[in-house]
């Protein structure tokens, strides 16, 4: 009997976490995936020397990984566990107590006593109201083991391997000195240092093979052109068409070019994000001289079922058990097919059984298809995440990969290869020229698209790289580059997971503010002014606003003071005070906002807790995208605004305002490009010195209609 190929792809992505205009990193899990997962899988293959795999490096997690290791990225949660203890503020403690439990707490917390322990004294829930005072029972001894065993806690078994102090601080369970927490965050620091060298020399050597992704991670089909989501889901509604081939190419070109920056070589190989494929992408990877990648078998099998020359054929499930060739047009690349049932167990089973049984069934079930397969370019290509299935073994995995490795080497009727030599000695002897368009996923990009998050997610993506395409000469070089990285930064494929009612986490709105940086900063690139509608959240996942609509119509004397309670009867109410963390509670400067309108004016009040002297801008997304500033002090009688429409300069209009016990401020509709009946959408930016100082509502918009006199109201007064 003929042996069978096992090609095994390990998929290492994450996000970019990078703050476009700080520079920062605001999530920790590039650096602490890196001494868990990253150094753990190269080091549980070079430790069975005769294994053979692949890594598939993101483009955007090795550029984290660089700027982590050249510290040219700061790291927030990094300085938050840098920071002595006894300096931490209430606030801080607040935040470490929020964050610094975010592991898994049967693997990661609970094996460590004084983790457990610090855990159950905050509690399993942490709510708001209590969460200051809970942070102000914590003594600093108490706040310094947290910052120590949160990081210690991620270091994997190679880490334990290489630094062996790692143990000893384990052993050792609390009362750590600032000089052992930083011993261990100059661990974390040191494997940053080596990590992607260890790979390259794996790779120099033969034992392992890298491939590449678009470089941000984007759903390739869907930046190709959104419509093509018709063909996989019929009948749901779409955002307007966004088509941008030219990205996809820069893309891959981008991610080409780095990997052999850092590897030493070109890859042959390409895992498109989240296995997402449609024919048109075929001859762009051809053209970047990608030689061959993967993607689920459903795309293989859904396609089959559409080409006309397997039409009379009656098609297998073990045609899925060989390379084939991908033809599109003139062009052609190489495929390999993922197994799904026993990649999926791997990335969600394996962990529920012991190393031994899960070894045990995967080898009897590869064994298996071995067997009835039996053809001398018999392929079984099991593909899957490299770095998340980990926290869920007791030991990170390290004795399932060991037993898993170990037996498939030593197999009669299995060998483990790498892809490109696959490839190298078995030319594809069978062809499909329709290949499917779908992921990984049910074969489609329910994921991704289609949900009214994740269409408006593509609408802003479409209007702003619209804006970019138009203005983009308008700045040098490197600013036009820098804008076009933002671009490519918002079509990944990470914030339109977690858009939509598919996935949810507690990161839910940093996820959605990233995504929104990455394009606000396109028009920071250009020296243009984001629009509003950019501050405005996509994610619904935040609180509701504390917010009353106007029932009737105001005209409100603009004097700088309330003149009877009925002067605002009717006006529509947001209290700041609903809103936001507990951070800003306390020191908030407005203390209630009133709004409203009548026939030709669009009216604010502002009523302060203190006095005030800066300027106010108020920022509408709806009905169009548009900005007034006013410059206020106490007792200054303002009768001109800045307006600002999306893209332009800002220009002088007239306006009425007062800032006397409260500010108050008109505008006519028709210097808004406003109607009578439509739906406003603002928030206000308070500022003093050139900082914005307080925002409201901090997150979202408050949302109103403008009223009609000539249409009834539905809220009605007696």
């Amino acid at each position: 009997m003929a042996q069978a190929s096992v090609v095994l792809l390990w998929h290492m992505h994450q996000p970019c976490y990078v703050d476009p205009l700080e520079g920062e990193s605001l999530m920790p899990w590039v650096r602490l995936h890196a001494v868990k997962g990253y150094f753990d899988m190269i080091h549980a293959a070079n430790a069975v020397p005769e294994m053979r795999c692949a890594f598939n490096f993101t483009p955007v997690l090795v550029q984290q990984i660089l700027g982590l290791r050249d510290r040219t990225v700061a790291d927030r949660w990094l300085e938050w566990s840098l920071k002595p203890a006894q300096e931490l503020s209430l606030q801080e403690r607040v935040w470490l107590l929020e964050h610094f439990f975010k592991a898994n707490w049967d693997n990661l917390i609970k094996p460590l006593p004084r983790y457990w322990e610090l855990l159950s004294k905050r509690g399993t829930d942490f709510p708001k109201a209590r969460r200051e005072s809970i942070a102000g029972s914590f003594s600093v001894q108490e706040m310094r083991d947290l910052q120590t065993l949160f990081n210690l806690a991620w270091c994997g078994y190679a880490a334990r391997k290489f630094h062996p102090e790692i143990e000893e601080l384990r052993q050792q369970g609390r009362g750590y000195t600032e000089e052992e927490k930083l011993s261990v965050l100059e661990i974390h620091h040191k494997i940053l240092g080596r990590l992607l060298d260890d790979y390259r020399e794996a790779e120099a050597a033969g034992r392992i093979e890298t491939t590449t992704t678009p470089f941000y991670h984007p759903i390739m089909p869907l930046v190709y052109d959104t419509d093509f989501a018709v063909r996989c889901m019929h009948g749901r509604v779409l955002p307007n068409r966004f088509s941008a081939p030219e990205d996809v190419q820069a893309q891959l070109a981008l991610a080409l070019r780095q990997h052999e920056q850092v590897f030493g070589k070109r890859p042959k190989g390409l895992w498109p994000s989240e296995g997402a494929i449609a024919p048109e992408l075929v001859p762009l990877m051809a053209e970047a001289g990608i030689e061959y990648f993967f993607t689920d078998e459903g795309n293989l099998f859904k396609g089959l079922e559409r080409d006309t020359d397997w039409k009379d054929k009656s098609v297998d499930h073990l045609e899925l058990f060989q390379g084939w060739r991908v033809e599109h047009g003139e062009a052609s690349v190489n495929a390999l097919f993922r197994e799904r049932p026993l990649s999926d167990f791997i990335g969600f089973n394996a962990a529920r059984n012991s190393p031994e049984a899960a070894a045990a069934h995967l080898i009897h079930h590869l064994a298996h298809i071995a067997e009835v397969a039996d053809r001398e370019d018999a392929v079984i290509t099991l593909v899957l995440d490299g770095e998340n299935a980990w926290e869920c073994f007791p030991d990170g995995g390290e004795k399932f990969l060991n037993l898993f490795y170990s037996q498939l080497c030593e197999h009669p009727v299995l060998r483990p290869v790498l892809p490109g030599h696959y490839f190298e000695e078995h030319l594809p002897k069978v062809i499909t020229t329709r290949l499917h368009t779908g992921s990984w996923i049910g074969s489609d990009f329910d994921i991704w698209v289609g949900d009214p998050e994740e269409n408006q997610g593509w609408e802003l993506v479409r209007e702003t790289r619209a804006f970019l395409a138009e203005n983009e000469f308008t700045v040098g070089d490197q600013d036009r580059e820098a804008a076009w990285r933002s671009i490519y930064a918002a079509e990944g494929s990470d914030w339109f997971w977690w858009y939509g009612p598919d996935f949810s986490t507690d990161c839910d709105l940093l996820f959605d503010e990233l995504f929104r940086s990455h394009l606000k900063n396109v028009y920071r690139c250009l020296d243009r002014q984001p629009p509003a509608s950019l501050d405005v959240p996509v994610c619904k996942t935040g609180e509701a606003l504390s917010l009353t609509p106007p029932s009737s119509l105001i005209t409100p004397d603009i004097n700088g003071r309330v003149s009877s309670y009925f002067e605002y009867y009717g006006a529509g109410s947001f209290d700041p005070a609903q809103q936001g963390s507990a951070m800003f509670q306390s020191d908030r400067l407005l203390r209630m906002l009133w709004f409203g309108n009548d026939e030709e004016h669009l009216y604010f009040r502002l009523d302060f807790r203190k006095p005030f002297a800066g300027e106010i801008r108020f920022n509408f997304s709806l009905p169009r995208d548009v900005s007034l500033t006013v410059r206020m002090a106490p007792g200054l009688d303002e009768s001109e605004a800045r307006l600002r429409v999306l893209g332009g300069d800002e220009v002088p209009v007239p306006v009425q305002s007062c800032l006397g016990d409260v500010l108050e401020f008109g505008c006519q509709l028709s210097v808004l490009g406003f109607l009578l009946g439509e739906q406003v959408g603002m928030f206000l930016q308070i500022i003093r010195d050139g900082i914005e100082v307080e925002r409201h509502p901090e997150r979202g918009v408050v949302s109103y209609p403008t009223l009609d006199p000539e249409r009834p109201t539905e809220n009605w007064w007696i």
